[in-house]
């Protein structure tokens, strides 16, 4: 009866990864501050502004502002200091939102641990510089 029990799980079909496109990754991001965790830990959070704006954080109190855009069907991010974009993949399964980074092995996906309408805290290095809109 095990057997039987682990044949049927395991004969289950997997939840698809649906990529989001650019269109849907702005309905979900714009205005929201998204939490992300990686292999069970919190990593870091990034603040969606209008005009595919946005301000990244490891959550340590420094914020790099940077930009967002589509290309193909990556979301892609340029920041401030930095003469090249790193390109995500974001993935809706219907439970989860994760993104990759384009090559990556999907072991080391950011997962969405969190939204909130509350902009990143961001006290430094540059104390006194605000970050907010």
């Amino acid at each position: 009866m095990k057997r039987f029990c682990l044949f049927a799980l395991l004969a289950l079909p997997a939840q698809a990864e649906t990529k989001m496109t650019a269109t849907q990754f702005g309905a979900f991001s714009e205005g929201y501050t998204v939490f992300f965790n990686r292999h069970g830990a919190p990593y870091g959070a990034e603040q969606y502004l209008k005009n595919k704006q946005v301000i990244w954080s490891f959550l340590d109190g420094t914020c790099q502002r940077g930009i967002w855009f589509g290309e193909r069907d990556e979301i892609c991010f340029l920041y401030d200091d930095q003469p090249d974009a790193l390109c995500w993949y974001f993935f809706d399964d219907g439970q989860r939102k994760s993104a990759r980074i384009v090559g990556d092995d999907p072991a080391d996906d950011l997962v969405v641990s969190g939204q909130s309408k509350s902009p990143l805290s961001c006290p430094g290095p540059d104390v006194g510089v605000s970050y907010r809109p």
